[in-house]
């Protein structure tokens, strides 16, 4: 059996990836506090408030590191600027999922943070292959997921976004080592 560290950090060239920390809930929330970054995601409530980035911790830390790793996309000069997880669900494979604030956008730091996560995926948690989408209205992340290796698959999904409080459609994509 695989032996899996419970707060790995990897490293890249600006960023580190991170456990999350209660200190962090506060610019968590700020950053996703933004309509535009939380309505790209399905579980992130809008408003998002301090409370909701202290439960977020929470359940980080209640994670079983065997299914599932989040960390803290944490930038070499701006401090925490989103979130990224690997998570086993329904699918055969675990999926990915990521979100960057707003002011950190175009940069290639998503690109950056997938990149990283994927080499510990494959390395340290022994993943050959991961899952991913994105929302038919947000090509910026296909384009990001696309750069990482990932391929779409034909699949379309309808998923519940909290924050637009409606149904979406999502691009599936799979990515193997």
């Amino acid at each position: 059996m695989c032996v899996i560290e419970r707060t790995p950090v990897i490293e890249t060239r600006r960023l580190a990836l991170r456990a999350p920390e209660p200190r962090d809930a506060a610019r968590l929330s700020e950053l996703a506090s933004d309509y535009d970054v939380a309505k790209m995601t399905l579980r992130m409530p809008h408003p998002y408030q301090v409370a909701d980035g202290l439960a977020f911790v929470e359940a980080v830390q209640a994670q079983d590191p065997r299914r599932a790793a989040t960390f803290v996309i944490d930038h070499e000069d701006g401090g925490p600027i989103g979130v990224i997880g690997l998570f086993e669900d329904a699918d055969p494979a675990p999926e990915v999922g990521y979100w960057i604030g707003r002011p950190f956008w175009g940069r290639g730091l998503a690109t950056e943070a997938l990149e990283g996560a994927l080499v510990w995926a494959r390395k340290a948690w022994k993943r050959r292959a991961l899952t991913a989408g994105h929302f038919t209205d947000n090509p910026a992340s296909g384009r990001v997921l696309e750069k990482a290796g990932f391929l779409y698959t034909g699949e379309v999904r309808r998923g519940f976004s909290k924050a637009r409080g409606d149904w979406t459609r999502t691009r599936r994509m799979v990515w193997l080592a």
